[in-house]
């Protein structure tokens, strides 16, 4: 007969953790919330349909509690928790710089889907530093947000782009020149439509 708990180790924000007498069935989403005392990723659908426990498992977006925490030994997970101590772009409080644009925005109401928001938005501009409106929106359609109807959140990616164009240290990766904006519009639209 198979174990039904065991041991393993996980990479988590840079930090190697020990996971013990763990059952075999548990979602990343739970040990990084119950086992590891990370509780930035929430719970909410425990279906991968609303992004509010987005992780980045070696540089991928993926829903945590859709990973078993036990298959991903080999792998390095980031956080909502550990996005500005990988952020070249971080300020001095320790804020991502995506995390510092929804504070400026007002992007975050309940704050529920605000960890996953921002795991996506700052997965999107490490790929893609100036990204279009649609390129926006597609990066984020797997974030459901009840509350900001969407266009702070919009103005939270635009404030990023120009926080990071900013930054005196490091600049823009790639791309348009300091200042270049998005263009996004702001007008609130619904779950159901396009966002």
């Amino acid at each position: 007969m198979e174990p039904t708990s065991l041991n393993y180790t996980l990479n988590v924000n840079g930090i190697s953790h020990t996971v013990n007498d763990a059952w075999i069935g548990e979602s990343l989403l739970y040990v990084l919330r119950e086992r590891l005392g990370l509780p930035g990723s929430k719970n909410a659908c425990e279906q991968g349909e609303c992004g509010s426990c987005s992780v980045l498992m070696d540089g991928d977006l993926v829903c945590s509690c859709l990973v078993l925490a036990a298959s991903v030994g080999d792998a390095s997970v980031t956080s909502v928790e550990g996005i500005a101590k990988f952020d070249a772009h971080s300020d001095d409080r320790g804020l991502s710089s995506v995390q510092q644009a929804f504070v400026d925005a007002g992007a975050v109401q309940c704050g529920f889907c605000t960890p996953g928001l921002i795991v996506a938005v700052h997965d999107l501009l490490e790929h893609n530093p100036h990204p279009n409106d649609l390129e926006v929106r597609e990066a984020i359609s797997g974030n459901l947000c009840r509350c900001t109807g969407y266009g702070r959140i919009f103005a939270a990616v635009e404030t990023a782009q120009k926080l990071r164009a900013a930054d005196p240290t490091t600049g823009p990766t790639t791309g348009p020149t300091t200042g270049a904006t998005t263009g996004l519009t702001t007008t609130s639209t619904t779950r159901a439509g396009v966002i």
